[in-house]
């Protein structure tokens, strides 16, 4: 007996996703409008580069003689030391050896960068961000996620890390910081006791996980930086960036030891970035947000396999 008319599994599986598709694309519509109607400028910048980020925690993949972007924040801030001083990009950006749930080496990130801000400043324009976007989305400013209704209305809980690391790990990082016992106790203590039911902001993180974040000028051991959470995802990263070269190299110098150490790639400190520094970049603020990560979460959907119709699912 002849199977008439039988649909390819693919198309069954790209035609189910139609929903998160329309979804992602009225997601993106809203930040977009989010963000020129306040003056922004959207940007694009280089896929494939000739120097990755030079970070601790990320690899990068290669691509032939050259690597593709873990981020776009370094042409970004090249942009901002060349006078320009509220811009965003959405773009793909990669990282290798990252699989699961929540991860995937190719993913979507949505960068802004805003001169004369700080990450206070950028965590407002965040709650506004997130407020109109939803709201575009779904009509209303709650989501259902996983059989929780999560409420965006700002402003939202901020947190500082030395208190929920106090309350919930038994121990300050600010005070006395340990790499290994931070990592763990971030995912394993203090990640699942945040609430679930609506956004919380993890801020003032210890120096010495600062990244690319400057140093609080009253107490420089804690990092202008803030993490978003929200239905257990962290959805969100942001930063008062560090504009001091002599800072940046001290970091880059430290975090090529420590990957040396750690048997990883070494990457070489990005020229142009630092020759950007070195030429004056201004006081900025600037977050990334997983776009991937959000469309997940406005789906109501467990995994990032369930908003990426066209990779592998995760065995």
């Amino acid at each position: 007996m002849r199977l008439l008319n039988r649909i390819p599994p693919e198309a069954e599986r790209l035609a189910a996703a139609r929903g998160v598709l329309q979804i992602r694309a009225r997601l993106l519509q809203a930040i977009r409008s989010f963000f020129v109607s306040r003056g922004y400028l959207e940007v694009e910048t280089p896929v494939r580069i000739p120097v990755p980020a030079l970070e601790r925690h990320i690899d990068a993949e290669p691509a032939g003689d050259h690597f593709l972007r873990t981020s776009p924040e370094f042409h970004m801030k090249r942009l901002l030391a060349a006078g320009y001083e509220k811009i965003f990009q959405i773009g793909p950006c990669f990282r290798r050896g990252e699989r699961g749930r929540f991860h995937h080496p190719e993913y979507t990130m949505l960068e802004w960068y805003r001169a004369g801000a700080n990450y206070l400043d950028m965590l407002n324009e965040m709650e506004s961000l997130m407020a109109e976007a939803v709201q575009a989305v779904q009509g209303l400013l709650q989501t259902p996620y996983q059989g929780r209704l999560i409420s965006w209305t700002p402003p939202w809980e901020r947190m500082r890390v030395a208190d929920a690391f106090r309350a919930w790990a038994g121990w300050d990082p600010v005070a006395a910081y340990d790499a290994d016992r931070f990592d763990r106790d971030l995912v394993e203590r203090v990640e699942p006791q945040l609430p679930m039911n609506r956004p919380v902001v993890l801020k003032d993180y210890p120096a010495e996980a600062a990244a690319l974040a400057r140093l609080n000028a009253s107490n420089p051991r804690v990092a202008e930086r803030w993490e978003l959470y929200a239905g257990g995802l962290e959805l969100a990263n942001a930063f008062s960036e560090l504009t001091d070269p002599t800072e940046m190299r001290r970091r880059f110098t430290q975090w090529s030891a420590e990957r040396q150490a750690a048997g990883q790639a070494v990457y070489p400190a990005d020229p142009a970035f630092l020759a950007a520094l070195e030429a004056g970049l201004p006081p900025s603020g600037g977050v990334a947000l997983g776009v991937d990560r959000l469309v997940m979460l406005l789906a109501d959907v467990r995994s990032l396999d369930d908003v990426l119709p066209f990779r592998e699912p995760l065995e």
